[in-house]
């Protein structure tokens, strides 16, 4: 019966109260589903960096279409946008879902420093909250940065993919050449951003484990 309450408990969500409560029955603290969360934010990243470099390589493709079949070429890139598309989706969950467990550890932190009859050990556990926390925000405000950015170059890929679907045809291939240097340099910027909240991520999973 403890397990089967417990297998319920974490089927109802990654919310709630009574989810980490499971966890926790099972020996898993919160300060732990932190920390692979914030390693699963950081693997979605990394999957959306493929995902929009594969979709900016098939853009190039069909911009510098010399001959075949350009509905193979203009399909290969609307698959491209859709997985790119789903990877953004992925990385926001993952974020949202680092924020929850990260709300509820601090907040369970914050109100077990009352509970402290040791001032020195009070002070220093106090120190280290405010220490994590601020770690933590730098990390957060990285993540949220890289999903702001990818709605903006999802809109250009969608613009593009919606008017080849109307005028597939090379005359239309040839309109939209002045596409190409911006989208790249939109995705060169989204990746570096990405690299810089991975960096952070990394930084911040291994002050966790220490």
């Amino acid at each position: 019966m403890k397990y089967l309450f417990l297998i319920t408990a974490l089927l109802i969500g990654g919310c709630s109260s009574t989810y980490y409560s499971a966890w926790e029955k099972l020996g898993v603290e919160k300060r732990d589903i932190l920390i692979d969360r914030v390693g699963d934010a950081k693997a979605s990243q990394e999957d959306a960096q493929e995902e929009f470099n594969s979709a900016l390589e098939q853009f190039s493709a069909l911009i510098n279409f010399t001959g075949g079949e350009l509905e193979t070429v203009y399909d290969d890139l609307k698959g491209r946008y859709t997985d790119a598309k789903d990877a953004a989706h992925t990385v926001t969950t993952r974020i949202n879902k680092v924020e929850s467990v990260a709300d509820a550890l601090f907040d369970e932190w914050r109100e077990e420093l009352e509970l402290y009859t040791n001032a020195n050990l009070k002070r220093d556990s106090a120190a280290k909250l405010r220490a994590t926390e601020r770690q933590y925000q730098g990390m957060l405000k990285a993540m949220r940065k890289v999903e702001s950015a990818m709605p903006p170059v999802l809109d250009s890929l969608q613009n593009n993919v919606l008017y080849l679907k109307h005028n597939l045809n090379a005359a239309a291939v040839g309109a939209l050449q002045g596409e190409l240097g911006t989208i790249k340099a939109d995705v060169t910027r989204l990746i570096a951003e990405m690299n810089s909240a991975i960096k952070q991520s990394d930084a911040f999973i291994a002050s966790m484990k220490n």
